[in-house]
């Protein structure tokens, strides 16, 4: 299997069992911890982790908001300039999410590159 399809389902995995325990910022830790342990290569490193949890918190997010008919995702897409429109906050939401995820994936690419260079 290859090396990108094992880090995205790998993020979204750990993104999800450590979302039902910790804060929102884990999925931080998920992308860095696939970043370290599975080598990607060039665009790739940002670009996987970046998908993996665009896509988990977007679905996420419409499981959580859809148990209560989207009316907390309503009033909060009023805050921003959004007119209501929950599709686009979670669209929105998982931008935010995957540019984090995005980051800690290089972060981690970075942190493995390091380690080998020691040895």
């Amino acid at each position: 299997m290859s090396k990108n399809i094992i880090n995205f389902i790998g993020t979204i995995i750990i993104a999800a069992i450590l979302s039902q325990f910790f804060p929102w910022w884990t999925i931080m830790v998920a992308s860095f911890a696939t970043g370290l342990f599975i080598n990607l290569k060039k665009a790739a490193v940002f670009f996987v982790p970046f998908l993996a949890i665009l896509i988990f918190w977007i679905v996420y997010s419409y499981i959580l908001s859809s148990s209560n008919d989207f009316i907390l995702a309503k009033k909060i897409a009023v805050l921003f300039p959004l007119n209501g429109n929950v599709t686009l906050l979670m669209l929105f939401t998982g931008i935010i999410g995957g540019i984090a995820g995005g980051i800690a994936g290089v972060f981690g690419k970075q942190c493995s590159v390091l380690l080998a260079t020691k040895n």
